[in-house]
């Protein structure tokens, strides 16, 4: 395990940080999550993860690992034996702090894409997606939802701009898709 790595950009490859479940839940996110690990090493692109090996996250990182694909874990300290970090990722960061490990994901990511997942999964895609809106970068943000899991959650931000709470245009700073082919093709942006 090392304490710091190389940051995106050093080629201009597609790094792809991916958000999603640390936690057990049903095996056809676990799938969604292969087939974005293996989208990923097909087109050639590295993932950043948040560096454990269960459940999605271990699972998109396997996958992209078993088709060639760079990858890289930030995980922080705690969570190393609780999210059972991932010792086989290429690099594996530890950092001290969850906001040390959302910074390094974000430094080595051109694009941020959020599957499936919980509160943890909700905070770091609104922590993005808000960042994108102010300008704070220019990262594709895109939510792949397949079956509905964050309608609820996108029917709540549409009413944010109704009752004025949020603009438009802060909506259309996320890309919101519901199969893995098009989650990828937005987050190509090389």
């Amino acid at each position: 395990m090392t304490q710091h790595g190389e940051k995106q950009g050093e080629t201009g490859r597609v790094t792809v940080c991916v958000y999603c479940a640390s936690r057990p839940v049903p095996e056809r996110y676990v799938r969604l999550a292969a087939e974005v690990g293996t989208g990923i090493a097909e087109r050639g692109w590295r993932l950043v993860s948040g560096g454990g090996r269960v459940s999605m996250m271990g699972e998109v990182a396997r996958a992209a690992r078993a088709g060639g694909a760079r990858t890289v874990g930030v995980i922080p300290r705690e969570l190393v034996e609780r999210e059972v970090a991932d010792t086989e990722a290429d690099e594996l960061l530890v950092v001290d702090t969850m906001r040390e490990r959302k910074g390094l994901m974000d430094a080595h990511a051109t694009a941020f894409l959020a599957l499936p997942g919980g509160i943890g999964t909700c905070e770091e895609l609104f922590e993005v997606w808000t960042s994108r809106y102010i300008g704070m970068h220019a990262k594709p943000v895109v939510l792949l939802d397949p079956d509905g899991h964050y309608r609820p959650l996108l029917d709540w931000s549409r009413g944010l701009v109704e009752s004025g709470f949020a603009s438009r245009e802060s909506l259309e700073a996320l890309t919101v898709v519901e199969d893995v082919e098009s989650a990828l093709r937005a987050c190509g942006v090389e």
